[in-house]
């Protein structure tokens, strides 16, 4: 093993770095406007409204420490689709707003370092009621979809794109977060990179719990081929790159 390569990357995990930066010259401390909580959608796309809570009363009265206990990561999934309501519980407890303080700022159901929430949330979906085969956005300011994109070879491209895992294909649908590194940059500078990791950790433990409350299961997938990944939903891949995913379906 690369010993100096190693005790580098160690030095990324400890909060050292924030000691050496003068947060006073940060784009937030020189007034500039933050960035949006959310990307918008293009002028053409049209919005696909999602189902309110109302709609989620048989998702209630799960069990928070069963749902903890019964957490694992699923890479097998029954030939069911997901309904539309399923969908939306899901995206709004991974990304859900409660409330939106203002521009630029939002409380969100999963804590983020200095509330900047930095992920878009991006759905490779194959088999989910009322929705045609395609790339997905979705939009938590208005709780709603826009299509990205029909795809019907997306089942095809995603092993390569997950180096092999197949079962990314077998899902109805899966999560693909990727992040928008300045919108945490612009409180923290440097210090930034560090907690996205974080924060994108507390996202996919939300999404694996809520399954538990639909009977779906989830695997969280962080080895991937970057930019065949970035190809697949449409980033740039340096203002804007994949971070994680999670295939979702019935277990």
């Amino acid at each position: 093993m690369d010993k100096d390569k190693i005790a580098e990357h160690r030095d990324f995990l400890k909060d050292s770095l924030r000691q050496t930066i003068n947060f006073r010259f940060t784009d937030q401390h020189q007034g500039i406007e933050p960035p949006p909580v959310q990307k918008p959608p293009h002028p053409e796309q049209s919005l696909i409204e999602l189902p309110g809570q109302e709609k989620w009363t048989a998702f209630r009265g799960t069990d928070l420490l069963d749902a903890i206990s019964n957490r694992k990561s699923h890479r097998r999934f029954k030939a069911e689709s997901l309904s539309l309501a399923e969908l939306s519980f899901l995206l709004w407890s991974t990304q859900g707003i409660k409330k939106e303080l203002a521009p630029g700022t939002a409380l969100r159901t999963v804590p983020s370092a200095g509330c900047r929430h930095a992920f878009e949330t991006y759905l490779l979906i194959s088999n989910v009621d009322g929705l045609e085969m395609g790339l997905y956005r979705y939009l938590p300011l208005e709780h709603g979809l826009v299509l990205e994109r029909q795809d019907e070879d997306l089942v095809e491209k995603l092993p390569p794109a997950t180096l092999g895992q197949t079962f990314a294909a077998a899902a109805p649908v899966t999560f693909a977060w990727t992040v928008i590194p300045y919108r945490t940059e612009w409180r923290y500078t440097t210090a930034a990179h560090r907690v996205i990791l974080m924060d994108v950790g507390h996202v996919c433990q939300n999404l694996y719990l809520a399954c538990e409350a639909i009977s779906c299961g989830t695997c969280a997938i962080a080895a991937y081929n970057q930019d065949l990944m970035d190809q697949l939903v449409g980033v740039d891949g340096v203002d804007e790159f994949t971070i994680y995913l999670a295939p979702v379906g019935k277990c």
